[in-house]
């Protein structure tokens, strides 16, 4: 089974690319955010961990995270957001080893692991490869304001707080080019999982 990461800004259009790499080759997708997310759900360890650091007022009126607070706390701290990668990463690595295993038992062929932070939390040591997905930021702004309805600062915020396109770069096995047209992405993934 091959394992790759995928990563980039937020706004690179990485959720399309999972799909066709589903659709098109069977990949199993596992998204980083959605296993942290389940992990974080009321009377969760992750969850007893975040409140008892953050206190009660970042729950909502359900007693569930207010993922909007802890974002506005998180996003321009670099203290407070340390201490949420702290609390949530390793169990969301602990949770992606498990789907591993389960998925080579089921001999899968291509295993996608996706994360913005893939290269902060060390997901890179699980696989095979890392494929960046590159889209000049004016393009990815443009993205999360008219699709996401973010408003320019919370743009801002999100884009200063992931890591530059060097980093990435310097990182990556593969490149892919997401600023034009789909069909110009598929050709290039085309080209790269022909190549695995």
């Amino acid at each position: 089974m091959k394992i790759i990461g995928i990563t980039g800004g937020v706004g690179a259009g990485k959720t399309q690319i999972l799909e066709y790499l589903n659709n098109k080759y069977g990949a199993t997708i596992c998204q980083a955010d959605a296993v942290g997310k389940k992990l974080q759900k009321k009377g969760t360890k992750c969850f007893d961990a975040i409140v008892e650091c953050f206190g009660t007022e970042i729950l909502d009126d359900k007693g569930e995270l207010d993922r909007d607070k802890l974002a506005g706390i998180v996003f321009s701290d670099d203290v407070r957001r340390s201490e949420l990668n702290a609390i949530v990463h390793p169990a969301v690595e602990e949770e992606i080893l498990r789907k591993i295993a389960k998925e080579e038992r089921k001999n899968t062929n291509l295993f996608i692991i996706e994360s913005a932070l893939l290269i902060e939390t060390h997901y890179d040591k699980m696989c095979d490869e890392i494929w960046y997905v590159y889209v000049e930021a004016s393009i990815r702004r443009k993205r999360l304001i008219y699709t996401r309805g973010y408003d320019a600062k919370k743009v801002d915020d999100i884009i200063a707080a992931q890591l530059p396109k060097s980093m990435f770069m310097k990182h990556c096995d593969r490149v892919i080019d997401n600023s034009n047209t789909f069909e110009e992405t598929q050709i290039q993934l085309d080209d790269i999982v022909a190549d695995l």
